[in-house]
């Protein structure tokens, strides 16, 4: 990177000596702006990023499975061209780049062929028998990660390796024990409209083959020779379990549920109502643990250690005090993340607090965009996937921008040199509330676009809630999650969780009271990726660099901007199991034609900026009509949607509708325009529909067709509801 800084310095300077300036004084500007980045050491960062463009290219566009030495000999054949390109550096900058982004492409293609498991391709019934790897207790029973051993008849082939059930009653039951029972199981569920939340792929790279429920007698007994690594993880769940129950009873209520979660991550217990008011408060990432957890826990070990250490002359005089601190925090923090569970977010964070801390060890500045990119490319060479996910984006967008903001956030135009007692005082007092508002509003900004592009909702109060809860959370929640888990083995933690408890219900108290406030929350209509490719690529452009090219970002921002307050509303949405459909009425909004499960009608209505709860869409009186053989309803432009449940309506409605739907197979010669029958939905999976221009019906399906990704291959079509 110095080399291509040199040589973009060198080659600036020469063409701004030279009197004839071909390109005039723009061009001067541009190549000025670019050795400034390089000098300033900022192009390291777009390293992380074209690593990050390899792994969209492969998500968005490998068709099948590519040989896996191509991406990896095509990347280093890039790098090795990079190293032999010192005189010319614009060129060897876009070797690199494009190194860089075949090694991306590989770190993807690799990994799903690492992870690679049997997916049940249909709903099964059967006997299963399993180990206990994890459990995360509920309201209401529990839920269990089970490693199969056996289901039903399935060969070995083809059973899957992880499934997630769930139960209401049963004995007690521990990580690493062994289950037996009859489950029902199914796929994991695929995206509920196009461009939706897929937690069919997220399960498939977590091994997890089958969701479902057990059911009747449930027998347990513990596992013989279990291995020494299932054992150690089965032992630390066990053990997290316990610590949970111990909170939750210490306090009690939903303050001592969530006060559980900030500590070890089991977020069962946590009721709906406590949930959405912290998310209407938009603190709900307090919860989640993750990087905000990870920075606390380790600046209160960091900052106990170095205190206490203080405490002796002869330690703060002789020892390296700084540097002992910052590795025994990364020591607590990697232990604070084993104990939460090793969530993906949580990883990702760990990650990303270790850099800073040793960062400290070699004397090197803890928060900078170069450690920032360090750790996501470290993130997304163990986890491709997580690119696609809002944990990720949401993280490392937030702390891209407090990076980048770091000078209006740090408040020292507030300490006045040389001020009074009641001066410095006062000073101190604005630099906390500015920086808090401001620490605040930075993260919100930068997360925004993922956050709106996956949840489709708005809080606007979000700056007031994290505001007010911020502080009870660093300096009261976190340090008693430190202190109450050291004391845990010694039977004197319940005070301490007391503590925290009060604390927690203080901050539940502020999100209830924000929760109330009108439109707390907002529905936002679902826009598509390119408007947040656009987006983000306004993030990357404002943050890193250094140079006025950051003022680039404005062009990338409007455009996006553009795009998302433009969305194209669908007029017909179709479950993916053909269970029922939603359309437009006459009134503009959505109407439910059958009976499609309600999660799924609530992401039709979310998509669709509908703030109406499903419950109540599926309790009014239906749109068209039917009848025990089926529904008809009508598009805005008049023409008829029909829903088949009986084979005797196809001859009736394939000759009247424009669209026929139906979980069954369609007779060969159905003569409607658009048929979207069990086999469309099983191939393409949920589709959604629109007008377009000249009366055309333009569908936009969850999966291409000839293009099925590996969590999805071979899935069977489900059979109709009634059979």
């Amino acid at each position: 990177m110095q080399r291509i800084g040199a040589g973009l310095a060198a080659g600036a300077s020469a063409r701004l000596r030279a009197p004839d300036l071909a390109l005039g004084a723009l061009h001067g500007r541009l190549l000025h702006a670019l050795a400034l980045e390089a000098g300033q050491r900022r192009l390291f960062p777009w390293l992380a990023v074209a690593f990050g463009a390899g792994i969209l290219v492969f998500f968005a566009c490998a068709d099948g499975r590519p040989v896996l030495p191509a991406p990896l000999a095509a990347g280093v054949a890039c790098l090795l061209l990079a190293t032999r390109l010192g005189t010319r550096p614009g060129t060897m900058a876009l070797a690199l780049a494009l190194g860089f982004a075949c090694l991306g492409f590989f770190a993807a293609a690799w990994r799903v062929e690492r992870v690679a498991a049997p997916v049940l391709t249909r709903t099964l019934v059967g006997p299963l028998t399993g180990l206990i790897e994890a459990l995360d207790e509920r309201e209401e029973g529990a839920r269990l990660i089970v490693r199969v051993e056996s289901f039903g008849t399935l060969p070995p082939e083809a059973r899957p390796l992880r499934v997630r059930v769930s139960f209401r009653k049963a004995p007690p039951l521990k990580p690493g024990d062994t289950v037996s029972a009859t489950a029902r199981l199914l796929p994991p569920p695929e995206a509920a409209r196009p461009g939706g939340y897929d937690f069919a792929r997220d399960a498939y790279f977590q091994g997890i083959g089958a969701v479902g429920s057990l059911t009747g007698a449930i027998t347990v007994r513990p596992t013989p020779d279990l291995p020494p690594a299932l054992r150690f993880a089965a032992t630390l769940d066990d053990a997290r379990n316990a610590l949970t129950r111990r909170i939750a009873d210490s306090y009690g209520g939903q303050p001592g549920a969530v006060a559980a979660a900030l500590v070890t991550g089991k977020r069962g217990l946590i009721g709906p109502q406590a949930n959405d008011a912290l998310r209407a408060a938009g603190i709900y990432h307090v919860v989640s643990i993750s990087g905000l957890h990870m920075v606390l826990a380790a600046g209160v070990v960091f900052w106990l250690v170095r205190a206490l250490l203080a405490l002796a002359p002869h330690c703060a005089l002789f020892w390296p005090v700084k540097k002992i601190a910052a590795g025994t925090a990364m020591a607590g923090v990697t232990a604070y993340c084993a104990f939460s569970g090793w969530d993906i977010a949580a990883e990702r964070s760990l990650v990303m607090t270790l850099i800073m801390l040793g960062a400290i060890l070699v004397d090197r500045p803890a928060l900078s965009m170069r450690n920032l990119a360090l750790a996501a490319l470290i993130c997304l060479a163990r986890e491709p996937e997580a690119l696609l996910g809002p944990s990720f984006q949401m993280s490392f967008g937030a702390v891209a921008g407090l990076v980048a903001c770091a000078r209006l956030i740090d408040g020292r135009l507030f300490l006045t040199p040389g001020a009074g007692r009641l001066g410095r005082t006062l000073g101190l007092l604005a630099r906390a509330v500015v920086g808090t508002l401001t620490t605040t509003l930075v993260a919100q900004i930068a997360t925004a676009p993922f956050a709106t592009y996956h949840f489709q909702t708005v809080q606007p109060f979000g700056v007031l809630g994290n505001a007010l809860t911020l502080p009870l959370v660093s300096l009261v929640v976190m340090p008693c999650a430190v202190l109450g888990t050291l004391a845990y083995p010694f039977a004197l933690d319940r005070p301490v969780w007391w503590i925290m408890g009060q604390a927690v219900a203080g901050m539940l108290a502020i999100s209830e009271w924000i929760a109330g406030f009108g439109r707390a929350v907002l529905v936002v209509p679902a826009f598509g990726t390119g408007a947040l490719l656009l987006l983000a690529a306004a993030l990357l452009v404002a943050t890193l660099p250094v140079s006025p090219l950051r003022r680039l970002a404005l062009l990338p921002a409007l455009a996006g901007l553009a795009f998302a307050a433009l969305p194209q509303r669908q007029d017909l949405y179709i479950d993916r199991q053909g269970a029922g459909a939603a359309l437009r009425g006459p009134d503009g909004r959505l109407t439910v034609l059958g009976k499609p499960p309600a999660f799924v009608l609530e992401q039709w209505l979310k998509a669709d900026g509908d703030g109406r709860r499903a419950g109540d869409l599926l309790a009014a009186p239906p749109l068209g009509r039917c009848d025990r053989l089926g529904c008809t309803a009508r598009l805005p432009d008049g023409r008829a949607v029909a829903l088949v449940k009986d084979r005797r309506a196809f001859p009736e409605d394939c000759a009247r509708a424009a669209v026929v739907v139906s979980a069954l197979k369609a007779p060969p010669d159905c003569a409607a325009p658009l048929v979207i029958d069990r086999h469309r939905l099983a191939e393409r999976g949920a589709v959604s529909l629109s007008l377009g221009g000249g009366g055309a019906l333009v569908p936009t399906y969850a999966h291409e067709a000839r293009r099925a990704p590996p969590w999805r291959s071979g899935r069977e079509p489900e059979p109709p509801p009634d059979q």
